[in-house]
């Protein structure tokens, strides 16, 4: 089976809504935004992230980071679709349609 084919990679995505009331909501909200990131996850939307893995396995490892990192209030979402399905998403900025985001160029080690 081809390593990189359209059904094995996946793409996982990270819907979140957190209080921001306080100052100590803001700061949880602001260290989960930052905590995305530094795994590697992009910003698709405000409170949705975005990463592109190379299979299945490797989703599964960033899906359980996530959830090292889940705060202790809010409503938080994960999914995981393969390349393909993500491939079908259409996108559009009011009526104007938009191509899907790029993928960034990740180094995966084993």
């Amino acid at each position: 089976m081809d390593r990189f084919n359209a059904y094995r990679v996946m793409w996982i995505l990270v819907f979140f809504d957190l209080p921001t009331e306080t100052k100590k909501d803001r700061k949880i909200y602001n260290d989960f935004r930052k905590g995305l990131l530094k795994d590697g996850f992009s910003m698709f939307q405000f409170s949705i992230y975005l990463r592109h893995c190379i299979s299945k396995e490797t989703a599964e490892v960033h899906i359980k980071r996530v959830k090292r990192i889940l705060p202790p209030k809010g409503h938080i979402g994960i999914i995981s679709v393969t390349d393909k399905q993500f491939g079908n998403m259409e996108i559009f900025y009011g009526k104007k349609e938009e191509s899907l985001p790029p993928i960034s160029q990740q180094l995966e080690l084993f």
